[in-house]
Order: C-alpha cells, then structure tokens, then sequence
C-alpha cells in the first residue's frame, strides 16, 4: 500500500476538507529489524487509516524530527525544536490560506515534545489544532489489542510497533524482531544520557509479543478515538 497520498488537486476541490491531518514521525535507529522510517510509517498508516474513516484530508509526512536521544546511532537524523514548530506554523497557515483551517498533528514519536506547545499556542483564540493519539488513545489501543506490555515499558521497537507494522506494511519488519526483546523500564535519566544509556541494540520493549492481529486492533481502535478530537474542534 502507499503511505502517500495520491489525490489530485481536484479530489480536494470536490472534497473540500475541512480538517486536515499531518503525519509526523522521525529519521531514527529501530534495532535491527524495523527501518529508520518506523515512526513515519506508522504515523502515514494512522493517517491513512483515519482519511478512509472521516471527512479529512490526508497530507504528506514530515519525516525527519526531534531524535536527538538517539542520535549517535548510525543514520539517525534531527532538527530542532525550533525547525519542527515553524515548518508545522508554515503548513498550518498555508492551510488556511486553502480553506483548511483546522489541523490534526499525527505524531508516531514520543520525542516531538514540542508539538503539545505548538497545539497550545494554535488554540489561544478557537479551538483549530489537535494531538493525535495521546497517552489516553494509545493506551486504549493497547487494551483492546490484548498487548501484553505497558507504554512505558514498550516503549521503542517493541510490540506495539512491530504489531503495526506487520499488519499494515509486513515488509518492513525484518527477521530477529522474535529474540529481540530488552527491558529496561528503569531509565530515569533518558534525556539526559540518552537512549545509549538503557540499551546495546536500540531495542527498549518486547517485540517478541507482536503480531498483525495486534496490530490491526490497535489501528481500529485509534481510528474509533479519533471521532473524539473532531468533535474537540466542533467538526463532529
């Protein structure tokens, strides 16, 4: 399947969205058997997913983020903060320039801390901007997937992720994700010392516990919790 969307410029025409909902992953080290565009692939299916289930208009990825607890690992890539909030300013005023006045951030990695500011600063006047999924959403998904590990200590290439991937895009999932698994839900220093300090493989969760069933509950759970955040922005 493509994780980009192929409309034309008339779909939009016809369509005229009101809502649009932006992708955004990393560039970053997943172990050795899920690729470095993990968290963009994941957040493209969400999109995809949720542009098949309601009246919004999917956009293309930012693929390259705030990695940086990851980035003496071989092919990780950041921006800053800074870059992050005005490349997601600029799209969102070009937006509304189109008639698209109201955005949903897809995030799929845990580092953009920055876009809970971004969300905040959009709505000083109107509700116009939301995060999806938050921690409520996820951890829903995960109760109604059956995944046997928490957030917290699934957190990086683990079964949530591995799950995803092998029911929506198998092919990325390489062999080894099986024996792969690494504990280490004590990390009180991570942004200090960086994931280096918690793990040798990149690995922190259980993918041995994925499967594509997991996976494709969680995204039909997601997508369930999204009519919440349509209904946040008065486009119920």
């Amino acid at each position: 399947m493509n994780l980009l969307p192929t409309i034309t410029t008339v779909d939009v025409q016809n369509q005229a969205p009101r809502v649009a909902v932006l992708p955004i992953g990393s560039y970053e080290q997943h172990g050795a058997y899920l690729p470095l565009i993990t968290d963009t692939a994941i957040a493209c299916v969400i999109a995809r997913e949720l542009a098949a289930a309601y009246p919004v208009l999917a956009l293309p990825p930012i693929t390259i983020a705030c990695s940086h607890e990851h980035g003496t690992w071989p092919g990780t890539v950041s921006i800053s903060a800074r870059t992050l909030h005005a490349v997601i300013s600029d799209i969102s005023a070009s937006l509304e320039a189109s008639g698209v006045r109201k955005l949903v951030l897809v995030n799929a990695h845990g580092g953009n801390y920055v876009l809970s500011n971004i969300v905040q600063e959009a709505n000083l006047t109107e509700p116009r901007m939301s995060l999806f999924p938050q921690g409520r959403e996820w951890n829903r998904a995960r109760e109604h997937a059956g995944l046997s590990s928490s957030a917290h200590d699934d957190m990086h290439a683990g079964e949530i992720e591995t799950s995803i991937l092998l029911h929506s895009e198998p092919t990325f999932v390489r062999p080894g994700y099986e024996g792969a698994d690494h504990d280490a839900s004590d990390r009180p220093f991570l942004l200090t010392l960086g994931m280096k300090e918690y793990t040798k493989s990149g690995v922190i969760g259980f993918p041995s516990q994925a499967t594509a069933e997991k996976g494709q509950a969680v995204l039909s759970s997601l997508t369930d919790s999204f009519a919440d955040h349509l209904r946040a922005l008065g486009e119920a």
